[in-house]
């Protein structure tokens, strides 16, 4: 119910008032953001490991994925985990600010170019009791409008959260695996299908691995991650 009333109220606004930028207020076009501010996005489109999309000097796999590979395959990122995507992506997910999804979207769409199209996008699932605390999912909005655009199929009942754990930010990486060990299952409808599981924020990559490594034993033939920021070495 309150993800219904915070899309009203959004739609509403942007019916009654002219596209804002969210940065830097001037006017915006459909999707909230200015193109000076678009421009000026710190994407992450430098050398990166094309399976955890952490920065390496030519692009080849890093060390790290090449002697502990993870569940997943490739990840794709579309911005770095910086001011003000930071700033942007806390106020969509704590605030209810639902029109960032559809500004989020809209940038990763135009962004993809002609790479391969999954056969299914599979959002990070939420357990029952944080999806009541906060009202909606943040990777279902995105993920649903992003399919809607790719005209891909878009999946939320295929994975599921079978217990509810602590919240990742804090944690230390041992602690952040230990955490969503064994949290995550898929229904064998992904057998021999390749996926992409969608999310908001990839920061140590611990969550995605584990749906990751969950979507495989179900069959999945390849796992691809999407993610709109990707949390960056200092």
């Amino acid at each position: 119910m309150l993800s219904q009333l915070l899309n009203i109220r959004s739609k509403i606004s942007h019916i009654l008032l002219p596209p804002a930028c969210v940065l830097c207020g001037a006017n915006a076009r459909e999707h909230l953001i200015c193109p000076a501010c678009e421009d000026d996005l710190p994407w992450h489109d430098k050398a990166q490991c094309p399976v955890c999309a952490l920065p390496t000097g030519t692009g080849e796999v890093c060390g790290h994925c090449l002697v502990s590979p993870p569940a997943f395959d490739a990840t794709r990122a579309l911005l770095a985990y910086q001011f003000p995507v930071s700033a942007v992506l806390q106020c969509y997910k704590y605030a209810g600010f639902l029109a960032i999804a559809h500004m989020m979207a809209e940038l990763f769409a135009r962004r993809l170019g002609d790479v391969a199209m999954p056969d299914v996008i599979v959002p990070m699932p939420l357990h029952a009791t944080r999806l009541k605390e906060r009202g909606f999912n943040q990777a279902v909005e995105i993920g649903r409008i992003l399919a809607r655009r790719l005209n891909i199929p878009f999946e939320s009942a295929h994975a599921k959260r079978t217990r509810y754990t602590a919240t990742q930010a804090g944690l230390a990486l041992k602690e952040r695996h230990r955490n969503v060990r064994g949290v995550f299952a898929f229904d064998a409808r992904i057998a021999g299908k390749k996926i992409v599981l969608l999310d908001d924020i990839m920061t140590t990559g611990a969550s995605l691995n584990a749906l990751a490594l969950a979507a495989k034993k179900a069959g999945a033939a390849r796992v691809e991650c999407w993610v709109m920021a990707r949390t960056l070495p200092l």
